[in-house]
């Protein structure tokens, strides 16, 4: 995936868009806060990027206002321009319609959707299974080419309600709706998952296999193996918060570990 037999996938966590209580007011901004993490990201040697509105507290439920939407696909193109990586974008909480605009509108390369098979509680409240429609729609914008990374059993989430559903069957599940990957993450941001629940996902799929929450420099090594990918924010920020900018001094030992791994393999 991205040239590599384990990409990283580094995550800009933008600032408050409009639509969102915590806006400022300046999308001029917004869209400094942005570049300079993708350039950071960039000249530290990370694969491709992903674009995320975690800063818009508290999350509407399977959709953003008009306003969102446009906002991100400025900044996603702005950044897809000043990078030439390979981009996608997820629009929380569950804004799977709206993820897929963007990414149609900016020539980005992938999405990251949340309740794309069964039935889940978040924070937000009650999220229903968005494969059907979202499908539906890609297929109408003739946009096979922009791949579905679904994540399972999701961080921040309940999933009692399918407690009888494995990790592995919700995964041949979103396999069979066509997801082009799923996305396996810990309990909430920044939170590994059980390296054993990777490769088990692995075993039992054909598609991509990513890595959602928690990879550090210290933990890489252990999902290189059975991963495609690995999403990574928190552990790339200044003092390990994904709340700040990218540490150009993290990137570059997370890239060097990984390289390091590889190499040994070959």
């Amino acid at each position: 995936m991205f040239n590599r037999k384990c990409s990283l996938i580094g995550v800009i966590h933008l600032l408050p868009l409009p639509g969102a209580a915590g806006y400022g007011g300046s999308m001029e901004e917004l869209l400094r806060w942005a570049v300079t993490d993708a350039i950071a990201y960039k000249e530290a040697g990370i694969d491709a990027l992903i674009v995320e509105n975690m800063h818009d507290v508290p999350f509407l439920n399977g959709y953003v206002e008009p306003e969102t939407t446009a906002a991100m696909t400025l900044l996603a193109q702005a950044i897809k321009y000043e990078t030439m990586l390979p981009l996608g974008v997820q629009i929380l909480a569950g804004a799977n319609i709206e993820a897929l605009g963007v990414a149609v509108a900016a020539s980005l390369d992938f999405i990251r959707v949340e309740g794309f098979v069964f039935a889940h509680v978040g924070d937000e409240g009650m999220h229903q299974a968005s494969a059907p429609k979202l499908i539906r729609r890609r297929a109408a914008l003739k946009a096979d080419h922009i791949k579905i990374f679904a994540d399972i059993k999701k961080k921040h989430a309940a999933h009692a309600i399918t407690a009888d559903v494995s990790l592995i069957e919700t995964a041949r599940a979103a396999e069979f709706f066509q997801a082009d990957g799923v996305v396996i993450t810990g309990s909430a941001t920044g939170v590994a998952p059980e390296t054993k629940e990777v490769s088990s996902v692995r075993a039992a799929t054909s598609g991509g296999v990513l890595v959602g929450s928690g990879v550090t420099v210290d933990n890489v090594h252990e999902f290189l193996p059975h991963a495609d990918a690995l999403i990574v924010g928190s552990s790339l920020k200044y003092e390990g918060r994904w709340s700040n900018h990218v540490d150009p001094e993290r990137v570059e030992a997370l890239v060097a570990a990984v390289n390091k791994k590889s190499t040994a393999q070959r």
